[in-house]
């Protein structure tokens, strides 16, 4: 009983301290994680050098750019599922073609606000709608949150290899 008092006694104290610290879009439901993960990609992409955009960790690995381009890539197929047509100048093997970091920086942020303006744009009826994805049928709701997770499972990836490259993520230079 002492256990579960402090830990709510810790939980009320500790909430405002992690609402001063939080980024902006921290807690502030889809559209606010969306702007904080879509800042922070396009942060690393542009911290990174053109010259570490070739980078992989192994052979067979993506690359750095080829991570990018996925993301995007992925974006702009995942939301095309739930409605909205796919880029008309998006050619077959981008993930791999498309290396300099202007371009993959120019698609990654098209992708990220393509997401962004779509979502904006829903009403909570249109989450509710069906879609059908491979071989099963899921949501557009479920197709949003398969978005966000894809983007942040990547952007770990992301710091991985920048770390791994003598990157250092620009949030974190001062902690």
């Amino acid at each position: 009983m002492k256990k579960a008092f402090f830990a709510l006694l810790l939980l009320f104290t500790a909430r405002p301290m992690l609402a001063q610290t939080a980024p902006e879009g921290i807690w502030q439901g889809y559209d606010g994680e969306w702007r904080h993960v879509s800042s922070q990609l396009l942060a690393l992409a542009d911290a990174i050098p053109q010259e570490k955009f070739a980078w992989r960790p192994a052979p067979g690995v993506r690359s750095t750019s080829e991570v990018f381009m996925h993301i995007a890539v992925a974006n702009f197929y995942l939301l095309s599922v739930t409605g909205p047509k796919m880029p008309a100048d998006m050619k077959e093997d981008m993930e791999k073609s498309v290396t300099s970091k202007a371009e993959v920086i120019g698609w990654l942020k098209r992708s990220l606000d393509a997401v962004k303006s779509a979502h904006l744009a829903v009403t909570p009826k249109d989450l509710e709608r069906k879609v059908h994805i491979y071989d099963r049928d899921a949501t557009v709701d479920g197709m949003y949150l398969r978005i966000i997770v894809h983007a942040n499972e990547h952007m770990g990836q992301l710091i991985a290899y920048a770390r791994m490259t003598g990157v250092v993520p620009p949030w974190s230079k001062n902690q």
